[in-house]
């Protein structure tokens, strides 16, 4: 027995590819129990800077990437152990076989490795999430979306720096340093982008507007879904999905509707010439009292113009801050009011009626 353990195959003991697959197999079989052990070490150092965690959903976040992580970390370190035949070590183009799996293994490695930060991201962003589910204001929301996907870039980028200084043993320093000038050249081609980005800052933390406000600019209203890194989405009022640039949200005229602290509604009345003062008077009377209405908290009535062709009344109302189905409705019952006392007293629009006079010269 011990001889065949001994016995040579491939530049390694049989005993070595034993204890090998021995330890692979060993990681494989309770891969599920270690994750969850040390996912349930990380949950207390959690639970100690936020409180009322769960924790059955932060194991289960975390089981798969930290399981497929340790497998793959502990099977590399185990196969580093043996050695790598020479039979099989041929080089292909210009590369050994064995540079080119040690190659491999590490971008896996750290592959799964951004993926394990990428949960724990995931669920730093749920727990905060649900914290600020707990306020009045949106803009906690967006702002947390914001710098996970923020932050999830940021990985991504380390990851691939790593990638090329490990796995294709490149100096990420000696990199950037000889792309400075090309970098330049970049810079200027991504100029909008790095705007768009700057303008998504400003947009947080001067706050313009939020989540959920109901915004108009550049002669499209919307409502604002999502605040993204280059741009902000509005679900406009014929409810398709507008994408605007952060810089435009920044540097354009914006109106926020939603922060408005009245309605306001116009009336406005071009009568005929024909209409006498007596009746002018009892109209705007009739105007006045109507808009004595409990929704409407503030209003104006007044003669405004008198023309050539019309006199001008113009009427101002202000409501609360009631969705525009409710505005529209008010308004509507007011339109309808104001015709019927117009039909109670006997006045025309201008140019309702028209007198034509033929005049024969003798």
């Amino acid at each position: 027995m011990n001889d065949f353990l001994e016995q040579v195959w491939l530049d390694n003991p049989v005993k070595n590819y034993l204890i090998v697959a021995g330890v692979i197999l060993f990681v494989i079989l309770l891969k599920r129990f270690i994750s969850s052990y040390l996912a349930g070490l990380m949950f207390k150092v959690i639970n100690k800077i936020w409180k009322g965690v769960d924790k059955k959903s932060f194991t289960n976040l975390l089981i798969q990437p930290l399981g497929v992580f340790l497998l793959i970390l502990i099977g590399i370190i185990s196969l580093h152990k043996l050695n790598f035949p020479a039979k099989l070590n041929v080089e292909l183009y210009g590369y050994s076989v064995k540079q080119i799996l040690h190659s491999i293994a590490t971008i896996v490695l750290i592959v799964s490795f951004i993926w394990l930060l990428l949960r724990i991201i995931d669920f730093i962003t749920t727990i905060l999430g649900k914290k600020a589910n707990l306020t009045s204001s949106q803009s906690d929301n967006q702002l947390i979306v914001f710098f996970r996907d923020f932050f999830k870039v940021v990985i991504a980028i380390v990851g691939a720096m790593m990638v090329l200084n490990y796995a294709f043993d490149l100096n990420v320093g000696s990199l950037i340093t000889g792309l400075s000038i090309v970098g330049a050249g970049i810079a200027l081609a991504l100029r909008e982008s790095l705007e768009n980005l700057i303008a998504s800052f400003i947009i947080f933390f001067d706050k313009p507007f939020t989540t959920g406000d109901l915004v108009k600019v550049q002669n499209v209203t919307g409502t604002v879904e999502k605040i993204g890194l280059r741009s902000t989405r509005l679900r406009s009022d014929h409810k398709t999905w507008v994408s605007v640039p952060n810089k435009q949200m920044v540097d354009s005229v914006l109106d926020n509707l939603s922060s408005r602290t009245q309605r306001r509604g116009d009336l406005k009345l071009e009568l005929g010439l024909q209409t006498s003062s007596v009746k002018l008077e009892s109209i705007i009377a009739g105007i006045k009292k109507i808009m004595e209405r409990k929704e409407i908290e503030e209003a104006e009535v007044l003669l405004a113009e008198i023309t050539g062709h019309a006199f001008i009344i113009q009427s101002d109302y202000y409501t609360a801050t009631v969705t525009i189905k409710e505005f529209n409705a008010v308004k509507q019952q007011i339109n309808l009011q104001v015709l019927k006392l117009m039909e109670e007293l006997g006045i025309e629009i201008a140019g309702a009626s028209t007198d034509v006079r033929i005049i024969k010269e003798e």
